[in-house]
């Protein structure tokens, strides 16, 4: 398997297609967004001549309504990968879920539970985590006392299954090698470039007819909309920002993300590095697969 990771507006996109077209192989999606219909301008997804040009898996398989869990996405893409015997490409910026994959993650099959996770909110955080220090103090150990989302999530699989979340996780790595690329700009003003001409791209594509039919389909409350791009721009529609402020919020919240998706990758030292803006990126990229190839050939004696 190859995968190609980053931040977000480093071109994956078009390299994972260029790579995938010389390989003939298929591109795994690996973007917790465009998994779902009809978001498309505001998560980037591949145009339907991309997805034309290269098989394109596990985007557009969600309702913007339905909420797709990592577990879910895993069981997903390794049907995908048994399935196809060509190597495959891995491509996006989710983080947990390329993780899924790479490091076969053990995660409890544990859908949300809505009504029980209200019924802890209520009790607040500080008695939730007094509870998950007595059901599962190994998790409590490393959930920080103020982190209400993974203390939620420990308590739920716990009341769930009646076993400690710390008993279910580990990792299971897959078998096959895996040749991990990452893509990021050498400098910050160059990803800030970046994020803006995605931005103004996003608009004249129509990003606000998309985001307020959006709105009109599925109510202003549909938590999809609360996200990088579609909550700024929501704003706008209501009123409560100028147009001109949208596009700012979004490039300021883009840059924001983008950083906190290069603290995870770059704690990956297996993931090689590249330079998004250099201009033989292609070839450097492809050398580099061919090498991989060639390295399995080898241990494989040809």
């Amino acid at each position: 398997m190859l995968v190609v990771c980053g931040p977000t507006a480093t071109g994956k996109s078009n390299l994972a297609i260029a790579i995938a077209k010389r390989l003939h192989s298929a591109i795994l999606s690996a973007d917790s967004r465009q998994v779902y219909r009809e978001f498309n301008i505001g998560t980037a997804k591949p145009s339907p001549d991309q997805q034309r040009a290269v098989p394109h898996y596990l985007i557009d398989i969600c309702n913007p309504t339905e909420t797709l869990t990592v577990a879910a996405y895993q069981e997903q893409a390794r049907k995908l990968i048994e399935q196809d015997p060509s190597p495959l490409l891995l491509v996006g910026g989710t983080g947990l879920y390329i993780k899924s994959i790479v490091k076969g993650m053990k995660i409890p099959r544990v859908p949300p539970q809505p009504e029980l996770r209200s019924q802890l909110q209520s009790l607040g955080q500080p008695q939730c985590y007094a509870l998950l220090r007595q059901v599962d103090p190994v998790s409590a150990a490393r959930i920080h006392s103020h982190d209400e989302v993974r203390t939620l999530r420990s308590l739920e699989v716990f009341y769930t299954t009646g076993r400690p979340m710390s008993e279910q996780q580990g990792e299971n790595p897959p078998a096959y090698p895996i040749l991990q690329i990452g893509l990021d700009c050498q400098e910050a003003a160059a990803l800030q470039r970046r994020i803006e001409q995605r931005t103004k791209e996003m608009v004249a594509a129509g990003f606000m007819a998309e985001v307020e039919s959006l709105c009109q389909r599925y109510g202003v409350n549909l938590p999809l909309l609360d996200t990088l791009g579609y909550a700024e721009f929501k704003q706008y529609l209501a009123g409560d920002i100028s147009l001109d402020q949208a596009i700012t919020l979004t490039v300021l919240h883009t840059r924001q993300f983008a950083k906190r998706q290069r603290t995870w990758f770059r704690a990956y030292p297996e993931i090689e590095w590249f330079d998004a803006d250099s201009p033989y990126l292609l070839d450097q990229v492809w050398q580099r697969v061919q090498d991989f190839m060639d390295e399995i050939g080898d241990r494989h004696g040809g």
